[in-house]
């Protein structure tokens, strides 16, 4: 069964900046996509960035030029750096992992969420 850990959230000043991490337990078998949503209070959960196996990614417009998703295949682990933060940015942030309808775990796979808190 796969799980995801997610930590590196917390409280940060405007301008500053966080790194997320979500690591993923067992195999990265029939791994197609992993990446971070998020949600605050009163809005809806917005895709913030995505990377395929394949190397793209797909940022949304607000975090373009701010935000870098990468991974660590060997950790099995993928990161959200965060610069530049904005009061906008606070929200809860969720990672997942999505793995192909022909693998033995087909699907998205959610992390716990992780606070984030801009604030002054």
């Amino acid at each position: 069964q796969v799980q995801l850990v997610e930590s590196g959230g917390g409280l940060v000043q405007p301008g500053g900046s966080l790194r997320l991490s979500c690591a993923a337990s067992g195999s990265i078998f029939s791994i197609n996509a992993m990446g971070w949503y998020r949600q605050a209070p009163g809005k809806q959960r917005e895709l913030v960035a995505e990377l395929t196996t394949g190397g793209s990614t797909k940022y949304a417009d607000s975090v373009k030029g701010r935000f870098t998703i990468s991974r660590d295949n060997a950790k099995n682990t993928v990161y959200l750096q965060m610069n530049s933060l904005k009061l906008e940015d606070t929200a809860v942030y969720y990672c997942y992992e999505d793995r192909s309808l022909r693998g033995p775990s087909p699907g998205k796979h959610w992390g716990q969420g992780t606070q984030v808190t801009v604030s002054s």
